[in-house]
């Protein structure tokens, strides 16, 4: 099945955890990793990490020794990761239970944190919880990538979102528009 036919089944079979008809583009993935060191990180986590547009991004850029974990809820979109890159780690989890799938390869912290969730259509509570696990699993001066829809930017959702990334990290910037995806997405910055 066809990356783009995959990722719209995930969506209608879970509209709120896919949030989106289409996978990120390459140009988000790269921009997403932009300012990412990489190749020197310890450890790298993808949330959310669908059919591997950024995943795919991330392998090219991490160094021999960083520690890749990939974690994904959609049973489908695991098999798919699984295939299209053997040697990457995937768990078949909710990104809440990101502190249990760090420890389970000797982690307690990541330096980089980049998820493709999509936090406008997350239930409040779920959200919290993710966002809960991320802050409480990020190296101090680590950084939280995320990305959002330009059309969506007004709904509760994200507002609320973006109200808590403020509270909780000491600098939240955004990208400037990624027009090269459909919808148009920014990416949100948290250190």
């Amino acid at each position: 099945m066809g990356e783009r036919l995959q990722f719209f089944s995930a969506f209608l079979r879970n509209p709120t955890h896919v949030g989106s008809l289409l996978p990120s583009s390459s140009a988000l993935a790269r921009e997403m990793v932009r300012t990412c060191d990489l190749r020197n990180a310890k450890t790298v986590v993808e949330l959310g990490a669908g059919t591997g547009p950024f995943t795919r991004e991330i392998l090219t850029q991490i160094g021999p020794d960083t520690l890749f974990i990939a974690i994904e809820l959609d049973e489908q979109s695991v098999g798919t990761l699984r295939r299209q890159f053997p040697d990457a780690i995937v768990h078949h989890e909710s990104a809440a239970n990101l502190q249990e799938c760090l420890a389970r390869h000797g982690r307690q912290r990541a330096d980089y944190i980049l998820s493709g969730l999509p936090w406008g259509s997350l239930p409040a509570g779920l959200a919290d919880n993710i966002l809960d696990a991320v802050f409480a699993s990020l190296e101090p001066g680590g950084t939280f990538a995320t990305f959002s829809y330009v059309h969506s930017q007004m709904l509760p959702g994200i507002r609320r979102f973006r109200s808590r990334v403020i509270q909780r990290f000491a600098t939240v910037s955004t990208s400037p528009v990624v027009w090269n995806n459909v919808p148009p997405a920014v990416v949100v910055r948290c250190k």
